[in-house]
């Protein structure tokens, strides 16, 4: 009888004819060599691994001798430890590791719920993703990106599309953290080790086009006089008179207008920063609300598109574009800022809080609980009255 060793050797695989099972020793992963005799009588010699998956002990076929070496088996066995470890095997199957185009939506999936404008987030996502990602990454296992394959994409757009590539390697970097946190790899390829390595030149940042805030009020006379849809028309000069944001002021109804108390609250789920914000209104603000009343057309817009709906995203923008104003609509809350910092002695939080803009100072943050209202609401009028050239109602400081 062929004496059994304490670990398996290539001999004695070899030269083992009497059936039954033949460990590999401890530390071995559970690795086995299973000798039996075929109804033919002929010696069949394969390979098992016991193994616990899920709490429970399974099974798992290596392969069959001598197809299969004792090296072969030994490294399938600390293989198949690996993928336990990383929560790939799962009731005795390996998991499929997805692409990376398959976990781009489960990212997308998991995302989408706090994602507040109307799926305009999942919507730059998967267009960013597409033109620049996609083709090459798109169709690879999330364990097989590396670092030199996440930067073969931003390389080629990093100094030309500064902005953009950022956004596309905190998106892939998004995708990576989520395989990490369901086990499909140890790293973040677009992390840290990326950011090093990518060049640090400065490339000015492109701004939002505006106007110098003394052209501002000929701008909103310019679109008066345009003979375009009145809706557009009115959108616009509430946009410049409250400083907000264009899709502010295109999803705005009538339940958030409080024209008794001159007050325009928009709600937490209609702001970039998640919390309602209260907009001071001016005399002519009030007074463009009260025009937009006659294009009331039952949906509860206060600026309802010819068609009926909300004016599309690029309406306002088409229109001061047709008219040669050197601006997009964003660009007018710079004009505002800086009009307030040049022509009044408000604050600066005051100003930014004219803009929604949330204090980044944490502490001062956490201690500043009330919204300056009522400086806003001097500061707005004080707009107002700057862009209908009124200069007796135009006070010099707001206190």
């Amino acid at each position: 009888m062929t004496e059994r060793p304490y670990r398996l050797s290539a001999r004695f695989v070899e030269t083992i004819r009497e059936p039954g099972t033949y460990g590999d020793g401890r530390g071995s992963g559970g690795l086995s060599l299973r000798v039996k005799l075929t109804a033919r009588g002929h010696l069949a010699k394969s390979w098992g691994q016991r193994i616990s998956i899920d709490g429970r002990p399974r099974n798992l076929g290596l392969g069959s001798w001598p197809h299969v070496s004792l090296a072969e088996a030994r490294l399938k066995c600390s293989l198949n430890l690996l993928a336990r470890q990383r929560g790939e095997l799962v009731t005795g199957k390996r998991r499929t590791v997805p692409t990376f185009a398959e976990a781009v939506e489960k990212v997308i999936a998991v995302h989408a719920a706090g994602w507040k404008d109307g799926g305009r987030s999942e919507k730059l996502w998967r267009s960013s993703l597409r033109d620049y990602v996609m083709p090459k990454l798109g169709r690879r296992p999330v364990d097989r990106i590396h670092t030199s394959d996440v930067m073969a994409v931003l390389v080629p757009i990093w100094n030309a599309k500064r902005e953009t590539a950022k956004r596309v390697r905190t998106r892939i970097s998004a995708v990576m953290r989520w395989a990490v946190a369901q086990g499909y790899r140890e790293d973040n390829p677009a992390g840290e080790a990326i950011g090093a390595a990518l060049p640090k030149n400065g490339v000015p940042r492109r701004r939002h086009r505006a106007l110098p805030y003394a052209e501002v009020a000929g701008a909103v006379e310019t679109v008066r006089r345009s003979g375009a849809y009145p809706g557009t028309v009115l959108a616009f000069e509430f946009l410049v008179l409250t400083a907000c944001r264009s899709g502010e002021v295109r999803g705005a109804v009538w339940d958030e207008m409080d024209l008794s108390g001159r007050v325009w609250r928009i709600p937490p789920e209609r702001m970039k920063a998640g919390r309602e914000h209260r907009v001071p209104l001016s005399g002519r603000a009030l007074a463009v609300l009260q025009e937009a009343r006659a294009l009331a057309d039952g949906s509860g817009l206060v600026f309802p598109s010819a068609r009926g709906g909300p004016l599309s995203g690029e309406a306002i923008a088409k229109l001061v574009r047709e008219l040669g104003i050197g601006a997009v609509p964003h660009g007018f809350r710079s004009s505002f800022r800086d009009w307030a910092a040049e022509c009044s002695d408000a604050p600066r939080e005051v100003c930014e809080l004219a803009l929604a803009h949330v204090n980044t100072n944490a502490i001062e943050a956490a201690y500043r609980r009330t919204d300056l209202f009522e400086r806003r609401r001097a500061l707005m009028q004080q707009w107002a009255a700057f862009l209908a050239g009124s200069e007796g109602e135009r006070p010099g400081l707001v206190a």
